[in-house]
């Protein structure tokens, strides 16, 4: 029997009835769903860098090839919410074979396409069958895992959410130079099968489970329609919102306005619908669990640091530095090193310390990462860069692993599922908010510092007046016409400035997000630890295992 907790509620023990290992060791469970998992997060950044090759090859416009990466994120955001419905419906392990198989198959699709309409389809497959699968993965390694041995299982699935993200652009970058954009969709084909091949061999589907998928049969099946469509349509415009605003300058383009809106009044009816609904899509009632809530607000934060940065420090590389794609995927690199390194330190220090101890040190290196960024200038070295990429990927684990522990803290077992779907909601959220965020910033600064410097360009300006004429004469002494040589003068004069408009830009941006990591840093002072009996039970689950 469950032993008391606080107040005199029963504390939700951990028992293997749920899990996914069966016979089999947890650590192969883990290692073989994080591979699909891998597979999904990776695609959506490894497209970023390849967008002016895909527009050029399929006679698009690059704004008309944004829609690639659009079309797979509204997907996505859609089929998350459903992912835990799915799964209790027609079973966990078969509908996430199902999502590999529809993930592998859209991508060949992807690669196969002759037309843009074509490959944003063939990207809409491919986001409905990736959606499923982070949540999905996160449920059954709950579910697998005791409390005590979570932080080391979510450091394994940590790999496939942080370290996917920062090699995208690398691989992406990769595969574009040397061989084409086809191979960046075909790769996720041979990964596809040999993930099916290994999760129809090695993972169980608990009897537990089969019960309660016939029972819910058995009652007939009810799906919450109301609140499907209202999800949908609420994600979806938010997408289109976050991910077109930069292009479509915002709230002064109709089609943005009518997003946002649309997308407000969605989202809010659909949480007051799911609040008397009999039967909910998701279980909103989760988030009177205090770590759950704070848990999934933090992972928004995430989201907008690791996806904001991993989209902006690429193309900072490239406007200011003028690095190639594989350049700026490699600055990128010692990043993913230092992460492969921290996250396994990050799970077996989950079980040692409270998680917000382990939090607040992540953000205080994090934001030690961002102000040396904040400081960067036009003469920044590779070094120097890599050097602050990998502060940021050191501290990263350390705040994703013990909150994905602690998260969980208090939520019924079999409510997991919901819980890693709304947290997958979550991610994905930040992560076109970051991006969003950090664009429109950009753009907004650039405005401020064109027009700051601009007015220092004119000839009552002695510093600009006398820099002119000696690049002028210069100009001139290598044989350019005196006419010519003056226009050139000023033209280099204004490249210059561009340069350093673009750069105090960015160095805005990155002072903007060390000011995020501050304000939001206190939140972590609201998560608690679990009651000593849901420790010590995790702690006999375990040995029980054994």
């Amino acid at each position: 029997m469950p032993e008391p907790g606080p107040g005199g509620r029963a504390a939700h023990v951990w028992t293997a009835a749920r899990s996914a290992a069966g016979r089999h060791s947890p650590w192969l469970i883990a290692s073989i769903i994080s591979i699909s998992a891998f597979m999904e997060v990776l695609d959506t950044a490894i497209a970023n860098v390849s967008l002016q090759h895909i527009a050029g090859s399929l006679a698009a416009s690059y704004d008309q090839a944004t829609w690639v990466l659009t079309s797979y994120l509204i997907a996505n955001a859609v089929i998350v919410p459903m992912s835990s419905w799915l799964s209790g419906v027609f079973g966990r392990k078969r509908y996430y074979m199902s999502s590999v198989a529809l993930f592998a198959i859209a991508s060949l699709c992807c690669g196969l396409a002759p037309s843009l309409p074509v490959l944003i389809l063939a990207r809409v497959a491919q986001g409905i069958g990736g959606g499923g699968l982070a949540p999905v993965t996160q449920a059954m390694l709950i579910d697998t895992f005791p409390p005590a041995s979570r932080g080391k299982a979510m450091a394994v699935y940590g790999f496939t959410v942080i370290l996917a993200p920062m090699l995208g652009p690398l691989i992406g970058g990769y595969i574009t130079d040397q061989f084409s954009w086809h191979w960046i969709f075909f790769i996720n084909v041979p990964i596809g099968l040999l993930s099916l091949t290994l999760v129809e061999a090695f993972v169980d589907e608990p009897p537990l489970l089969v019960e309660e998928r016939l029972a819910r049969w058995a009652r007939g099946i009810r799906f919450d329609l109301p609140g499907a469509l209202l999800i949908a349509l609420g994600l979806g415009f938010l997408e289109v919102m976050t991910d077109r605003g930069v292009q479509d300058d915002w709230f002064a383009d109709p089609l943005i306005r009518a997003a946002a809106i649309l997308s407000a009044i969605c989202i809010v009816s659909f949480i007051v619908w799911e609040l008397y609904a009999r039967e909910p899509l998701l279980e909103m009632r989760l988030f009177k669990h205090r770590n759950f809530a704070v848990g999934t607000s933090i992972i928004m934060v995430i989201g907008v640091i690791l996806f904001g940065t991993t989209q902006f420090v690429p193309q900072f590389t490239q406007q200011i530095l003028g690095y190639t794609a594989m350049q700026a995927g490699l600055a990128l690199t010692l990043g993913g090193m230092i992460t492969m390194v921290t996250m396994p330190l990050a799970g077996v220090l989950t079980g040692k310390f409270q998680p917000r101890v382990l939090m607040l040190v992540a953000f205080a290196v994090i934001g030690v990462s961002l102000w040396v960024m904040s400081r960067f200038a036009v003469t920044v070295t590779f070094d120097q860069i890599a050097l602050a990429r990998a502060w940021q990927s050191g501290g990263i684990p350390l705040l994703f692993v013990p909150l994905m522990s602690a998260a969980y803290i208090g939520v019924p077992p079999d409510r997991t599922g919901n819980a890693a779907a709304m947290i997958a909601v979550g991610r994905n959220l930040g992560g076109s908010i970051g991006i969003a965020m950090v664009q429109a910033l950009l753009a907004r600064r650039e405005q401020f510092h064109q027009a700051r410097l601009v007015s220092g360009l004119q000839p009552l300006n002695p510093v600009y007046a006398h820099t002119v004429d000696r690049l002028t004469h210069a100009l001139a002494a290598r044989g350019v016409a005196p006419t010519a040589a003056s226009h050139m003068a000023v033209a280099q004069i204004y490249a210059l400035m561009q340069r350093q408009v673009l750069m105090l830009s960015f160095d805005d941006v990155f002072h903007a997000l060390l000011l995020f990591v501050v304000v939001i840093s206190p939140l972590l002072l609201l998560l608690k630890r679990g009651p000593a009996s849901q420790r010590h039970a995790g702690a006999r689950g375990s040995e029980a295992a054994a």
